[in-house]
């Protein structure tokens, strides 16, 4: 098979731990090299799904795992029967700046990174995950949630579901979290900016879709407004609120719903 990459990284499966493998792949859309934790479940053949998970501000690909124990959920749903077997990507945002809102700027395309590199170089890297067959999913956290809320509004045919926790809904709000300017950020298009304004422009294509947000989160009004809007609109999805802040333990725990959300679809 030809690789769609100059260079592909594959961490030696020896020394895997607890199901999770790290790719490091070199693509034009980062000018550079970008790194994806993969959680694969042992023992299975089978063609596998894949869910993207995308990380916040500050983080990099090792935090969905190694912050939020993802691999782990995963495998204990997979083991009681809760959800079918499953393969995880956990790529990083690009690494610009304090987040890179997963959006084209600064000459490097972050969002291209997550809806074609990612999905290339996972595939490539692990033959059985098979997301044209089996499905491709996207869900995130904050500037993740952001990200994965847009992105799956705006390639509604791409995915088969997506969800967001504690989720940025405009590019406006980044500014709460970033040193950067917010003119790094902008699109040509104000509408390129807001996950109400994607999923409108593509209400009659959209697969169902979740989010969800602390009832501590400084967030909790933009998503509450979200959900408003979509409401009014008879938008088709499911939002929830639950106890917790904008914290690990909050998606730590909530990410089992995605996962479960995501097995039903």
């Amino acid at each position: 098979m030809t690789s769609h990459f100059r260079t592909l990284e594959i961490s030696d499966p020896r020394f895997s731990h607890e199901g999770l493998h790290q790719i490091t792949v070199k693509v034009p859309s980062l000018q550079g090299r970008g790194d994806i934790s993969v959680y694969l479940p042992e023992n299975t053949t089978a063609p596998l799904p894949l869910v993207i998970l995308l990380h916040g501000v500050y983080g990099s690909h090792w935090v969905w795992a190694l912050k939020g124990g993802v691999h782990r959920t995963a495998r204990r749903l997979i083991e009681a029967g809760s959800i079918k077997p499953i393969a995880l990507a956990m790529p990083s945002d690009g690494l610009f700046g304090d987040g890179s809102g997963y959006l084209p700027h600064s000459g490097c395309d972050f969002e291209k990174w997550i809806v074609k590199d990612v999905v290339n170089a996972t595939q490539e890297a692990f033959p059985n995950i098979q997301p044209t067959e089996a499905g491709l999913f996207i869900a995130g956290l904050s500037m993740g949630g952001f990200g994965a809320l847009r992105l799956g509004a705006k390639y509604p045919l791409l995915f088969r579901g997506f969800a967001g926790h504690s989720s940025i809904t405009e590019l406006t709000q980044m500014s709460q979290f970033v040193e950067e300017p917010l003119s790094v950020y902008q699109q040509q298009s104000s509408d390129e900016g807001s996950v109400l304004a994607q999923l409108l422009k593509n209400r009659t294509q959209l697969p169902l879709f979740r989010f969800d947000c602390g009832l501590d989160d400084d967030l909790l009004p933009a998503n509450r407004t979200l959900h408003q809007k979509l409401t009014e609109q008879g938008i088709p999805h499911i939002y929830e609120e639950f106890a917790g802040g904008h914290e690990w333990p909050y998606w730590e725990k909530h990410i089992e719903r995605t996962l479960v959300f995501f097995d039903s679809l």
